[in-house]
C-alpha cells in the first residue's frame, strides 16, 4: 500500500514535475509477468526516477547498507527502502552474488518485474562499466526477458557526492525485450552467461550512448583510489 502512495500520490507526482523525464520505449515494458528490467545506473536519483514512471511495480535488489544506517537517518532511510518494496542484499563475502541471484529469482517466480543494475554499482564519472554475469544467471533461470534500461542525464543531475539533485529534465529509455530462450539450460556455463551479459550491456549501450569500458566499475574505482595522492592536513598549531 505504502508503495503506492509514493508512486501516486507523494513521491512519483514531485518527480515527473520536477524532472520532467523524456519517456521512450515504454511500451516495451510487458504488462504482466516475469521481467527483469536491467539498466545503466549513474545517481542515487535513478532509484525513484524509473519507478515513479512505469506503470507497474517494479523491486529492486538494494545494498543492505541502506538498511542498516545508524541513528534517525539510518533508521528513516531503512523504513523507507522497506516500505518501497525494496530486498536488501549483502554485497560482501564471497556469497553476496549468490545472495542476489536467490532474492531475485524470488521476485520472478512470483511473476513480478525485477529491476536491476548489472555494473553491480553507480558508475562514478559517468561511463558505462562491464556487466556482472548475475543478470544472466537470473534471465536463463527464470525463463524471463530483459528489458534494457538507460538513464539519461542524471549523472549531471547528481553526480556521487551529491546530496541534493539539479532540477533538470532527464530522459529514460527502455529498449525491445531481449529473448535469450536459445541459452535455455545454459544458466551454468560461465561462457553462455558471459555472452547474455555482454549482450545486455550492449543493449544498454545503444540506448544510452555512453562510454563504455570493459572493466568492472568497483574494481576501477578502487585503482583510482589507490593511485591518488594521500590527502594533506593543515599542521595543528601548539
Amino acid at each position: 500500500m505504502f508503495y503506492y502512495i509514493l508512486k501516486y500520490v507523494v513521491l512519483g507526482p514531485v518527480l515527473r514535475l520536477l524532472f520532467r523525464p523524456r519517456i521512450e520505449g515504454l511500451e516495451n515494458i510487458p504488462e504482466d509477468g516475469a521481467a527483469i528490467v536491467a539498466g545503466n545506473h549513474l545517481s542515487f536519483s535513478d532509484h525513484f526516477l524509473m519507478p515513479a514512471i512505469l506503470k507497474r511495480r517494479i523491486t529492486f535488489l538494494a545494498k543492505a547498507e541502506y538498511f542498516t544506517g545508524p541513528g534517525i537517518k539510518g533508521r528513516l532511510t531503512a523504513a523507507f527502502f522497506r516500505s518501497a518494496g525494496q530486498i536488501p542484499v549483502d554485497r560482501s563475502g564471497k556469497d553476496a552474488g549468490r545472495a542476489a541471484i536467490r532474492e531475485g529469482l524470488g521476485v520472478l517466480h512470483k511473476g513480478e518485474l525485477l529491476g536491476i543494475y548489472p555494473e553491480g554499482t553507480r558508475s562514478h564519472d559517468g561511463r558505462l562499466y562491464k556487466g556482472k554475469v548475475g543478470v544472466a544467471v537470473m534471465a536463463l533461470t527464470a525463463q524471463a526477458p530483459v528489458i534494457p534500461c538507460a538513464m539519461v542525464g542524471t549523472f549531471e543531475i547528481q553526480p556521487p557526492g551529491q546530496v541534493v539533485p539539479k532540477i533538470k529534465r532527464v530522459a529514460i529509455r527502455f529498449g525491445e525485450p531481449l529473448d535469450f530462450s536459445r541459452y535455455a539450460g545454459m544458466e551454468n556455463q560461465r561462457a553462455a552467461i558471459r555472452a547474455v551479459t555482454d549482450e545486455i550491456m550492449y543493449a544498454i549501450l545503444e540506448l544510452s550512448g555512453q562510454e563504455y569500458v570493459d572493466e568492472y566499475a568497483a574494481r576501477v574505482k578502487a585503482a583510482e583510489q589507490a593511485a591518488a595522492p594521500p590527502r594533506k592536513f593543515p599542521k595543528l598549531r601548539r
